[in-house]
């Protein structure tokens, strides 16, 4: 079962933050990661991501140790860690997505004010473009609408850079 959580919360401390997030899915076989909503190219993208990180670990092609990690490299569209964790929750004000994948998902809040924040904007193209690498050739060859279809090629890409 999948479970996505949208809106905004007030993150004072991160590192707490996750730990929290990780704490509560401990025990649970409950895996959950936080994403900032402003850096992903819509619920498409998401859950494509996801999906592909549950296909990972049924093949046992998954490069991370754990579910929450291998879909926040999915979604990044990358291989390395340090890279996908730029797509993340940060301190302060977020617009946030919580995923969470598990048998029973009976999921707190976490102060998030619901809000429908993931959907695809315009005004997310800058940080897309900078994140997955857009250029603006492709940009001109597939039109600047495309920008999700861009996203979700570098996700589907992953599989390619094991």
């Amino acid at each position: 079962m999948i479970r996505i959580l949208e809106g905004t919360v007030f993150i004072d401390n991160k590192e707490l933050f996750l730990k929290k997030l990780k704490e509560f899915g401990t025990g649970k076989n409950l895996a959950i990661q936080a994403f900032d909503a402003d850096k992903l190219a819509g619920k498409e993208h998401l859950t494509f991501a996801i999906e592909k990180a549950l296909d990972s670990f049924k093949k046992g092609t998954n490069v991370a140790n754990d579910l929450s990690k291998e879909i926040m490299l999915y979604a990044a569209g990358t291989r390395q860690i340090n890279r996908a964790v730029k797509i993340g929750v940060h301190g302060g004000w977020n617009n946030i997505a919580l995923v969470a994948v598990g048998d029973m998902i009976d999921l707190p809040a976490f102060d998030i004010t619901p809000g429908n924040v993931l959907q695809y904007s315009g005004s997310k193209d800058s940080a897309l473009m900078h994140i997955f690498n857009i250029t603006e050739k492709e940009i001109q060859a597939s039109g600047a609408g495309k920008i999700p279809e861009l996203v979700r090629e570098r996700v589907a890409l992953v599989d390619v850079m094991k």
